[in-house]
C-alpha cells in the first residue's frame, strides 16, 4: 500500500503540529481523517459523506454540541 499524500488544515495553528486535522485521499472514494497527535486513529469516509458534514457543520448543525 502506498502512503497517503496527508494534507492539513491551515487552522490548525503553527505549535509543533502536534494540533493538525489531516485529511488524504485514498483508493477509489476513501477519504480519510486523522489528528497528527494521534496518527493511528483513522476515520475512513466518502466523498459524499464528508461533504454531507462539511456542509453541516458551516451550516451550525453541530454547534449544540461544543
Amino acid at each position: 500500500m502506498q502512503p497517503l499524500n496527508r494534507l492539513k488544515s491551515p487552522y490548525s495553528g503553527t505549535d509543533d503540529g502536534s494540533t493538525c486535522l489531516e485529511l488524504a485521499t485514498g483508493a477509489g472514494d476513501a477519504r480519510h481523517l486523522r489528528e497528527s497527535d494521534d496518527p493511528d486513529t483513522v476515520i475512513t469516509t466518502s466523498t459524499a459523506k464528508l461533504r454531507a458534514f462539511v456542509l453541516g457543520a458551516k451550516a451550525g448543525e453541530f454547534d449544540h454540541l461544543l
